[in-house]
């Protein structure tokens, strides 16, 4: 009797490992990481999003629609999916398709779209889907017919492999119930909802010249062969190691116990580099860090530099969390400094940016000060928070100059501030207080806009991450709250603004705002410790 493996379409940008540990069923009774919260928000959220969509479609589109709620039982919502595909309704909303046992499939599609005979699967997603640009083909927001698409001149397709892949694992599923439609397309609606973006899946789209039907059957094939030997209890196809997705992966604390029982390489080489050192024979931390950092490397390095490796492993040995890479350690100071710290709840907006003054007098109170909006996001209130924060750093530069003093202001990963400095302007622009965008890029451009861990990944060497998390602590600073951290305060967030349907809670306003004074006080002790201490930790040459 064939072995039943059923894999969703995640399976094909999932770790291989993680695949064979959720198909052996030794592994079933193995507890796993709870969801993180940042992850269960994002659930909520494209929940939301899914139903918004829905609500618009139904409301503007005519025609026989069919809604198969997703609270049901599996069972019920594949028997409601095979009712609707039986009377050849237009659209079937939330559809769950039965398994495809043979093919080893299961899966559903947010819009399933009559097309002739047979049906074309429509994603509908929370995350952008076009960038400016050209060459996208798409139909209106609410059109859902792909005859009216046209290469749009104003839109590019934003790389988004996941899409394409399920997709494809949809189409195969629709071709072994004979339901395919005759053109293999399929369509995403994005987070703008702005467009239909269509994509056709047999289109040589992908390097090499390949389609997306071709990249899926290639890696769904592996996946499967992975699956089948896990659930037959034969030899693993796939050993752990840890790559990207570990951070995230309710299997982590399995696989790093297994990694740590042998000093895997890949605690501190990720990744194909990892996976290479091991065909050469260089498969643990111990290995690695024997080896000469002047020789030639055994592989060919794809990703840092072959001596940072050999330093890290080194590192890690020593049970060191940071090593120098340079002979001198420096942060670039100022007579008046700002530590600067923004709070955003996904992609909805920033409703915190926490700010320290400290240094020479210029007349504005040193210390800690936020400018916060507690209106649930996304809330036009939050332009009045921002301006309030752009007016005062305004005035504490001009201030700064005024005295004749240099003046810089700190943040931990720039990316995340200018993000929603920039995206705070375009929002929000000809608002009350809101600056022009030549304003904000003339501060992000200049050097009084200091990124520390820029500072940190070009001088240190981390074994451990390079989160502020975890390098704050080495320069001597602790959380006063335990859980701190940016997964825990999307949950504290939801309860501050009384998002669960709860009255807001104050007690949880004023944890954020701890947690948010912790964090820029955490860079100014880190940017003081740069300035001097950090020079006695240990140099990588030394190790």
């Amino acid at each position: 009797m064939e072995t039943e493996v059923l894999l969703d379409a995640g399976a094909v940008s999932r770790c291989r490992r993680r695949v064979h540990l959720e198909a052996d069923p030794a592994m079933r009774a193995v507890p796993l990481a709870p969801p993180d919260p940042a992850s269960e928000q994002r659930m909520a959220d494209a929940a939301g999003h899914r139903e918004e969509i829905r609500r618009r479609l139904v409301e503007a589109i005519p025609g026989v629609w069919a809604t198969v709620p997703r609270e049901l039982p599996p069972d019920e919502r594949v028997r409601l999916t095979e009712q609707a595909l039986a009377a050849g309704v237009s659209y079937v909303w939330g559809a769950l398709l039965p398994p495809d046992v043979e093919g080893h499939r299961r899966g559903g599609a947010e819009l399933l779209v009559r097309s002739g005979e047979g049906y074309l699967p429509v994603l509908v997603v929370r995350h952008r889907i076009t960038d400016p640009g050209t060459g996208a083909v798409t139909t209106a927001p609410i059109d859902l017919d792909p005859a009216h698409a046209v290469v749009d001149e104003e839109r590019k397709v934003r790389s988004h492999a996941r899409d394409q892949l399920r997709l494809a694992h949809l189409r195969r599923m629709l071709e072994a119930l004979g339901l395919g439609a005759a053109r293999p397309l399929g369509g995403v609606i994005g987070l703008d909802a702005d467009v239909v973006l269509w994509h056709d899946l047999a289109a040589p789209t992908w390097p090499g010249g390949r389609s997306a039907l071709a990249e899926y059957d290639s890696r769904f094939a592996d996946r499967v062969a992975v699956a089948l030997a896990a659930a037959r209890g034969e030899p693993a196809l796939a050993e752990p190691s840890r790559v990207l997705e570990c951070r995230t992966c309710p299997w982590w604390p399995n696989c790093e116990a297994e990694l740590r029982a042998v000093r895997d390489v890949s605690l501190v080489v990720r990744g194909e580099d990892a996976m290479e050192l091991r065909r050469a024979g260089v498969s643990t931390v111990d290995k690695l860090a024997a080896l000469d950092p002047a020789d030639e490397p055994p592989i060919v390095w794809t990703s840092g530099t072959f001596p940072d490796a050999v330093a890290l492993a080194r590192a890690w040995l020593a049970d060191l969390t940071v090593v120098r890479r340079v002979p001198e350690v420096t942060v670039p100071r100022a007579d008046v400094e700002v530590d600067v710290d923004m709070e955003s709840f996904g992609e909805s907006g920033a409703y915190l940016w926490g700010c320290l003054l400290t240094g020479a007098d210029i007349g504005l109170a040193h210390g800690y000060r936020a400018f916060v909006t507690w209106d649930p996001l996304p809330t036009v209130d939050e332009a009045r928070s921002f301006a309030e924060f752009w007016a005062w750093l305004r005035e504490v530069r001009q201030r700064t100059a005024a005295a004749g003093l240099t003046f810089r202001a700190y943040c931990y990963n720039a990316l995340a501030e200018n993000r929603w400095l920039f995206g705070s302007v375009e929002r929000f622009a000809g608002r009350p207080g809101i600056p022009e965008r030549r304003e904000v890029q003339s501060f992000v451009d200049s050097d009084e806009w200091v990124d520390l861990f820029r500072g940190v990944s070009d001088q240190f060497l981390c074994a451990r991450g390079k989160g502020l998390k975890v390098v704050a602590p080495v320069a001597g600073f602790t959380w006063r709250d335990a859980e701190a951290g940016g997964e825990a305060s999307m949950r504290w967030y939801r309860d501050a603004v009384g998002m669960n349907g709860t009255p807001p809670d104050r007690g949880q306003r004023e944890r954020l705002l701890r947690y948010n004074e912790d964090d820029v006080r955490a860079t100014q002790v880190l940017r003081e410790w740069m300035s001097g201490p950090a020079n006695d930790i240990p140099y990588m040459g030394d190790l």
